[in-house]
């Protein structure tokens, strides 16, 4: 049996947090071993490359990751110009991937099938504590097994889209109907123009991949002046989407929020609330969707139907290893009282490291949005100083770990009358939730 301390600390994903969390792990000697299962780093934010971020890019870029950049001749993007997913990838990530402190160390094309303890299941508690992690890994040369001194899954949610039925499982006919069912962000100007160009489109969902659909739309009914747009929210208000506007620390967001309302006031979207999915039935070119709008039945015929319904994380590889969970969020247990959608209604989570993310299986963590579970806001600072933490305590330098800060932009959103009930469309009285915001 390998000796831990000999072994790598094996970084699943590739994508900002994970090159992050190898940034941190080389500078402070420790290999890592980063496993990225598309063709390139970053393929997971590439797949909505056309999507400009709300946060700049002086919240884009980890510390650590400048620090290895600096001296390779990169050129530092403007702080407070907003990249696009595209621009993202290739002036950070792919860059950061090819430093020669990092490139040695990753691998694409690997996809991790499971996580365990060598020569230990879940069940078994006898010497866990000293057994390395092992990996089962499938690449173009077939599975094999990997060892590991710790696991950092920074995998992230895409990909994990949340159903259209409101109970947490799939609407009747979902599956059957899936080929009209777009995914959460797509390229609505760009290549699937011809998909909603002159047809009929219901957006479900109410984050900030739903309002970049919508406006997208919006401004293709410009010129196509058949594009119908459709906007089913199960809540009683899209007050909490349409955020601060000018009191929003990221003006983008803040404006984004506003054009929003406006586009919905103008009678350019139709919003449906108090909305839920029950049935897709495939009719022809388009698609029937049944539901009922608080207890009376509707229905409405649309030709794709864009899936902006969150996300939540895959746990099956994860089957083997102790996690402590929260059984409502699938957060880490520590973590998920201060992200809870239930109680905050926006989301400056409080600073958090290592000691929130901890696992019962010492040295396995989840960092990134994965962390969050199925909480819907999520900040790639957050992810950035989580890792710094988690590798700060993998090196044994437990008061740095500890020794957790971060400086998130609020939104005006939050304020003296406090969150907004979706279901009542009014003020909770304050106190009965977190005035901190994302």
């Amino acid at each position: 049996m390998s000796t831990p301390q000999d072994l790598p600390v094996v970084v699943i994903g590739g994508g900002p947090v994970g090159l992050a969390a190898a940034a941190h792990l080389v500078e402070r000697g420790i290999e890592p071993l980063v496993l990225e299962s598309g063709p390139d780093v970053g393929a997971a934010v590439a797949a909505w490359g056309h999507v400009r971020l709300f946060s700049p890019w002086q919240y884009d870029v980890d510390a650590a990751a400048r620090r290895l950049l600096a001296p390779t001749g990169w050129v530092e993007p403007e702080a407070d110009v907003l990249p696009t997913g595209a621009e993202l990838v290739d002036r950070y990530l792919r860059p950061l991937a090819q430093t020669p402190a990092i490139a040695p160390h990753v691998r694409t094309g690997v996809r991790v099938l499971a996580v365990t303890r060598d020569g230990a299941d879940r069940s078994r508690s006898l010497g866990r504590e000293r057994r390395p992690f092992r990996l089962r890994v499938r690449d173009a040369d077939g599975e094999r097994d990997l060892l590991a001194r710790a696991v950092v899954d920074a995998t992230g949610t895409w990909g994990q889209s949340n159903p259209l039925g409101a109970s947490g499982i799939p609407a009747v006919g979902e599956q059957e109907a899936s080929a009209f069912v777009t995914g959460p962000l797509p390229d609505v100007l760009g290549r699937d123009r011809e998909r909603f160009a002159g047809r009929r489109t219901l957006v479900v969902g109410r984050g900030h991949s739903a309002a970049n659909t919508l406006l997208s739309l919006v401004e293709l009914a410009e010129s196509e002046p058949d594009t119908e747009i459709t906007w089913a929210i199960r809540g009683g208000s899209a007050r909490r989407l349409y955020g601060g506007g000018g009191a929003d620390e990221l003006p983008a967001r803040g404006h984004l929020g506003e054009r929003l309302r406006a586009a919905v006031e103008s009678g350019a979207i139709t919003l449906a609330t108090h909305v839920t999915i029950d049935e897709l039935v495939p009719a022809g070119d388009g698609v029937l969707v049944r539901g009922r709008r608080r207890d009376e039945e509707t229905s409405v015929e649309v030709d794709a139907i864009v899936n902006a319904t969150g996300f939540r994380p895959d746990l099956a590889m994860l089957r083997e290893v102790r996690l402590d969970l929260d059984p409502v969020v699938e957060a880490p247990r520590g973590l998920a009282t201060l992200i809870d959608p239930n109680e905050h209604s926006c989301g400056t989570v409080r600073p958090h490291g290592e000691a929130l993310l901890r696992h019962p299986d010492e040295g396995f963590y989840v960092v990134g949005s994965k962390s969050y579970g199925r909480a819907p806001t999520f900040l790639l600072a957050t992810g950035y100083e989580q890792v710094r933490s988690v590798v700060a305590a993998l090196a044994g330098d437990r008061q740095a770990a500890d020794a957790v800060e971060l400086n998130l932009p609020s939104t005006g959103v939050c304020s003296a009358d406090g969150p907004v009930d979706d279901d009542k469309d009014v003020p909770v009285p304050a106190g009965a939730a977190s005035s901190s915001c994302c």
